[in-house]
């Protein structure tokens, strides 16, 4: 219980003044906490202002964001053309998979709605296709003959071979599409399809197709010859053991090879005809001299030499700023577009004087530069002719793609073993990569000109 105890005079003073000293403390604490609200509002005023812009309607930066980075609108995402998602493909099989029986209940479970799928992409576990193709003879009582049926097989078979048209066309883009060693696609067959062919066999698959390819290879050369321009390029290829050369001769829409034991000017003499007056795109090799038309020397090939140049002189400041005002001309000459011929003669004059000015000081002197002067001096001619014919690239970068195939079969095989391997493989190439190049299915291409009795020109030469 409360102490009930009357306090006296001096009691009640004593409690009055204690209740006054605590009064005033609280009072205190209230005027501080008041301050500190009163700050805290100004400065969430100054934050909304800033963020609002002051009052002007446009948004403040806030402090995170990069000086540089722009301001931009909200606006609404532009719609796709197309889904960035992998497509789904028509199922051949549809496997479906549900609960029969509750696992707590025991019930029967039926009906039901799609709650996932999942698709999985496999391979036909079938071993190749034996077609027989049996002929029965009859008698006519009447007419008293044996009759016999005449098979029309063209469309399945080339000529006596047992090998069809699908199978010897999967040969054939596996030597060249795949550049599959003959060994290699023996093994593949007979691990896919549980076929085994000989190496024989398949060398003589690939050899009848190049025989039935040989009237489209004529005309690939005939569409090379008509083309305006032709770029040029050769490659080692050794036929058995012993040197030779694959030459390449191609245009946007058609590549041709040819295998030789020589690397003169004879080959593409011949290949061209020596009346072909077409522009030649090809790099420095003297082989190209023959061509007295107009030529188009490769730019990246010249670019290459003056790079090497000033990483093999890194000291020569002088070499640097002479290599750096010759690309630049090359630059501004691969710039320049007029639609007027006239123009684009004196475009391409102007160049080659601005050229030669840069190399004579150094073509007949002792300097690091003095080969490649010279170079540009005997070519000037030579290098600034796409500029009169914009169709012209600057440079042999399609011949050198249309090698690079050949090259890695050639480190892969090794090369051909005999002159009718050689020829078989020039052919090959041609046909698969202007098939390509044209942007068709190589598969269903050779399978057309398997099954063709009339071999079709190539389009878009």
């Amino acid at each position: 219980m409360p102490d009930s105890t009357p306090l006296t005079s001096e009691q009640a003073a004593d409690l009055v003044l204690q209740l006054l000293n605590a009064n005033e403390e609280l009072q205190a604490k209230v005027r501080s906490l008041e301050a500190q609200v009163a700050a805290l509002q100004k400065e969430n005023a100054d934050l909304r202002s800033r963020l609002d812009g002051g009052g002007t309607g446009v948004k403040a930066v806030p402090d995170w964001v990069k000086p540089n980075r722009p301001d931009r609108e909200s606006t609404t995402r532009k719609k796709r053309d197309k889904a960035c998602v992998r497509p789904k493909q028509a199922p051949t099989q549809v496997h479906v998979h549900a609960v029969e029986r509750c696992p707590d209940c025991d019930r029967k479970l039926e009906g039901g709605w799609v709650h996932r799928t999942r698709e999985v992409i496999e391979i036909p576990a079938t071993p190749v296709e034996i077609i027989e193709h049996v002929a029965l003879a009859r008698w006519c009582g009447v007419c008293g003959k044996r009759r016999i049926p005449s098979l029309d097989l063209s469309n399945a078979v080339v000529g006596k071979h047992r090998v069809g048209v699908r199978l010897m066309s999967l040969i054939g883009w596996l030597r060249e599409m795949g550049r599959m060693p003959v060994r290699r696609i023996q093994a593949l067959l007979e691990a896919t399809y549980r076929l085994h062919l000989s190496v024989g066999e398949i060398c003589e698959v690939l050899h009848t197709l190049a025989e039935k390819g040989a009237p489209t290879y004529k005309k690939l050369q005939e569409a090379v010859r008509a083309h305006p321009f032709v770029h040029a390029d050769e490659t080692g290829w050794r036929e058995d053991g012993v040197n030779g050369y694959l030459w390449s001769f191609s245009t946007p829409a058609v590549r041709f090879f040819v295998h030789d034991k020589s690397r003169s000017h004879e080959v593409p003499e011949q290949t061209l005809g020596a009346d072909w007056n077409g522009i030649l795109c090809s790099d420095f090799y003297s082989g190209y001299y023959y061509h007295h038309g107009l030529h188009q020397r490769c730019w990246v090939h010249l670019a290459r030499d003056l790079k090497a140049l000033v990483e093999k002189n890194a000291g020569d400041a002088g070499l640097s700023r002479w290599v750096r005002s010759v690309l630049d001309i090359y630059r501004r000459a691969k710039e320049f577009r007029h639609d007027g011929r006239r123009e684009r003669i004196r475009a391409r004059e102007r160049f080659q004087e601005e050229l030669a000015r840069a190399a004579e000081p150094y073509a007949r002197s002792d300097c690091p530069q003095r080969v490649l002067a010279e170079r540009i001096e005997r070519f000037l001619p030579e290098l600034f002719t796409f500029v009169e014919h914009p169709d012209v690239p600057p440079d042999n970068n399609a011949a050198e793609r249309a090698l690079r195939p050949s090259v890695i079969a050639r480190k892969v095989s090794g090369g051909t073993r005999s002159s009718a391997g050689s020829t078989t493989r020039s052919i090959l190439m041609s046909l698969f990569a202007t098939w390509q190049a044209q942007g068709l299915d190589a598969l269903f291409a050779c399978q057309t000109m398997l099954t063709s009795r009339a071999e079709p020109a190539p389009a878009n030469a």
